[in-house]
C-alpha cells in the first residue's frame, strides 16, 4: 500500500510561493513594526489597497495576498 504524504510548507517556501505569483505592477511593502511584528501593505493597479499586521511576516503577507487577489 502506497503513502502519499505532502511535503510541510516551510515559511521559506511559502513565502516563495506568495512572491511567485504577485503580478511585476503590484506594489509591496513589508515592515517590521516596534513591538507590533510585521506590517504588509500591498496595492493593486487599479488602487485597492490592503494592509496588515502580524506577528509573523508570512502570515501577514499570505493574509494580505488573499485579501486582494
Amino acid at each position: 500500500m502506497g503513502h502519499n504524504y505532502a511535503k510541510p510548507l516551510t515559511p521559506e517556501v511559502r513565502m516563495e510561493r506568495v512572491f511567485s505569483r504577485l503580478p511585476g505592477d503590484w506594489a509591496v511593502r513589508m515592515e517590521r513594526q516596534n513591538g507590533e511584528g510585521w506590517s504588509v501593505w500591498m496595492q493593486r493597479p487599479d488602487g485597492t489597497q490592503h494592509r496588515v499586521t502580524g506577528p509573523v511576516l508570512v502570515d501577514a503577507l499570505e493574509e494580505v495576498w488573499r485579501a486582494l487577489r
